[in-house]
């Protein structure tokens, strides 16, 4: 597949309504990087990221930081892929697959989306915006693919709240619109929030709650799932680059303490303060956390009866 292939098929989202397609592209690309880029240019101050280098079918261009310690290759991958649907299978079945198997979870999960996403750098920096839309979308139908794969009930669309007095008559409908809605036996279980970084989204997120749950005075659990907190540093000198955070630890702080804490923060390429900052870690966990266990614990919990609350479908092809 030439790399104008690649492109094509990326920016079509309706080529992706399963899990295994995902997967197809995935290996795809992973063949074409082994021997098609123009360079491989390592971080400067963090040399475990790399940024590919197109050749001229590309324009040169050079994609975003990829994080070599969770990106497979195309070899390590079509091994990865088979122990991934194996875990799948196990989750689907009601089993704890073994701890050796979560590193394999995040891993694929991760290059699963940074394979589209690297894809996509190789747009003219026209069609950059087009880019940054299809890819998020394309995250946020891989998550919901895989929780569907889990036999969970999931879709993304808006939801119509009824506001009521304090007689409890309806007064109108406000509407929200959420990438995750689970639900079981009748009642909506979890709200969630899918996008590949935190920022500019994160303040969002923890409103969401704070709004959803003092408007219908329940206590639902709302998550946030991110791909990654890091981006391409401005270089000082020409053919120098390095990554920088875009998390902002100190707002998310704020808003656990003096508004409300999430139910389950989760990365797949978790920043290293998330894990030695002693706040921080209590509230953010890697990936495998959320399909190994606090998804099962999160659906067991009371929910909303679902006729309470009118949900619009969007975007769920292929679920």
């Amino acid at each position: 597949m030439s790399f104008s292939d690649l492109v094509n098929h990326a920016i079509d989202k309706k080529r992706f309504h399963s899990v295994e397609h995902y997967i197809d592209f995935c290996a795809r690309y992973l063949e074409y990087i082994d021997t098609g880029l123009q360079a491989r240019i390592v971080s400067q101050n963090e040399s475990h990221y790399q940024f590919l280098q197109y050749r001229k079918e590309g324009s040169f261009n050079i994609t975003r930081p990829i994080n070599s310690r969770l990106m497979y290759d195309a070899v390590g991958f079509a091994k990865a892929a088979q122990q991934f649907n194996m875990t799948l299978e196990q989750l689907r079945d009601g089993h704890c697959p073994s701890d050796d198997l979560r590193e394999n979870l995040i891993r694929t999960i991760y290059t699963l989306q940074q394979s589209i996403g690297a894809t996509l750098d190789g747009l003219p920096a026209g069609k950059s915006n087009q880019a940054r839309k299809v890819n998020g979308d394309l995250f946020e139908r891989l998550i919901r693919l895989l929780i569907v794969s889990l036999n969970v009930d999931c879709v993304s669309g808006t939801m119509q709240v009824p506001i009521k007095d304090v007689n409890g008559i309806e007064l109108f409908k406000s509407s929200y619109q959420h990438d995750l809605m689970l639900s079981k036996d009748n009642e909506l279980k979890i709200i969630g929030s899918v996008k590949t970084s935190s920022k500019d989204r994160i303040d969002k997120v923890f409103m969401d709650k704070f709004l959803y749950n003092r408007l219908t005075d329940t206590a639902l659990p709302h998550i946030a799932i991110f791909l990654n907190d890091v981006q391409r540093k401005k270089a000082k000198r020409e053919n120098e680059y390095g990554v920088s955070a875009t998390f902002l630890p100190g707002h998310f702080k704020a808003y656990t303490i003096k508004l409300n804490p999430l139910d389950g923060v989760y990365y797949c390429d978790i920043r290293p303060n998330m894990v030695s900052d002693a706040l921080l870690s209590q509230h953010i966990k890697t990936i495998d956390h959320f399909f190994y266990s606090d998804l099962w614990e999160l659906l067991d919990l009371q929910g909303q009866t679902l006729p309470k609350v009118a949900i619009r479908k969007e975007d769920n092809v292929g679920l």
